[in-house]
């Protein structure tokens, strides 16, 4: 998707660590017409796979994954990170390790959200080590729901997520594929 990537190009940041900071567009400040025009792209890609349901990690998958959820015309659910009050039992949960955050956290999925006849698309904004898409995978294969795909915003192919999803035989889409990031300088996949 080229206008992402001239986005990543002129408004990212290489931080140290291999790290793309790029929270002035995507997960801090939104850009909504980009989002939008995201989501068109997952909506078109995917749109033969009878989705019923797309589904993600919050906080920063959600502006994706919703504009998704409305072209494609179905629910949107996000895996919670914190528990609350009203989110303490019949949850799916699956534990995920966030590198830039160095933090573990449960995410859970109500059980009344995700159904046996359900087939879900995974949103994601980011893929490097793959520990978000592998926690949502371990919580669709709890919940016996089909996984029709797994779109991701930004990856860093040169990480071990794009391997992990591979291995487990469920399409993966990245709209910008980024092979390096060395000397502050962002590199993509041709």
């Amino acid at each position: 998707m080229d206008l992402l990537k001239k986005r990543i190009v002129e408004d990212g940041t290489v931080l140290p660590g291999n790290v793309l900071k790029v929270d002035n567009f995507l997960n801090h400040q939104v850009d909504s017409q980009l989002m939008d025009k995201i989501g068109v792209e997952f909506a078109r890609l995917f749109k033969n796979e009878k989705i019923t349901k797309v589904v993600t990690v919050e906080s920063s998958g959600i502006a994706p994954a919703l504009t998704t959820a409305i072209h494609l015309g179905v629910p949107l659910i996000f895996a919670r990170k914190h528990k609350s009050l009203t989110l303490t039992d019949n949850l799916y949960t699956a534990s995920v390790y966030s590198y830039t955050k160095q933090v573990s956290n449960d995410i859970s999925v109500d059980k009344r959200f995700l159904n046996a006849g359900d087939r879900i698309l995974i949103i994601d904004d980011f893929l490097a080590n793959g520990q978000a898409v592998q926690g949502l995978l371990e919580i669709a294969k709890l919940a016996n729901v089909s996984v029709a795909g797994i779109g991701i915003v930004i990856e860093k192919s040169f990480q071990k997520g794009h391997t992990l999803i591979e291995k487990s035989g469920v399409r993966l889409e990245s709209l910008a594929r980024i092979a390096s990031l060395s000397d502050g300088k962002v590199t993509f996949v041709d």
